[in-house]
């Protein structure tokens, strides 16, 4: 079992940054890929970015590239998501995934979210 942890969010104004972190434990993830999705209020959960196990492959929303790098530290089993110049339309609830797979695929694994909200 897997248990995720994502911490990080906050207020920040338009144009600001912010690095979410999600801390994995219970057993490795190094041989899973791991993935960042978002819920805005109101709206479905959507994709973010996710990378590979290994990290070489990462893979991103239309709506952030340019704008957000995913990355991952295995030896700490932990996964970061790094956002620049951020918008209001960004603001949404962020969950850490966990693939059961090496590859992008379902989702096995969730933590409980970390709100970033984005003011105008």
């Amino acid at each position: 079992q897997v248990q995720l942890v994502e911490s990080g969010g906050g207020l920040v104004q338009a144009g600001g940054s912010l690095r979410l972190s999600c801390a994995a434990s219970g057993r490795s993830v190094s041989s899973y890929a791991m993935g960042w999705f978002r819920q805005a209020p109101g709206k479905a959960r959507e994709f973010v970015a996710a990378i590979s196990c290994s990290g070489t492959n990462t893979y991103y929303a239309d709506s952030v590239k340019g704008r957000i790098t995913i990355s991952r530290d295995n030896a700490k089993n932990a996964l970061y998501l790094q956002m620049n110049s951020l918008e209001p339309g960004d603001t949404a609830d962020y969950y850490c995934s966990a693939s059961l797979l090496c590859v992008p695929g379902t989702y096995r694994y969730w933590g409980q979210g970390t709100r970033v909200t984005v003011s105008a």
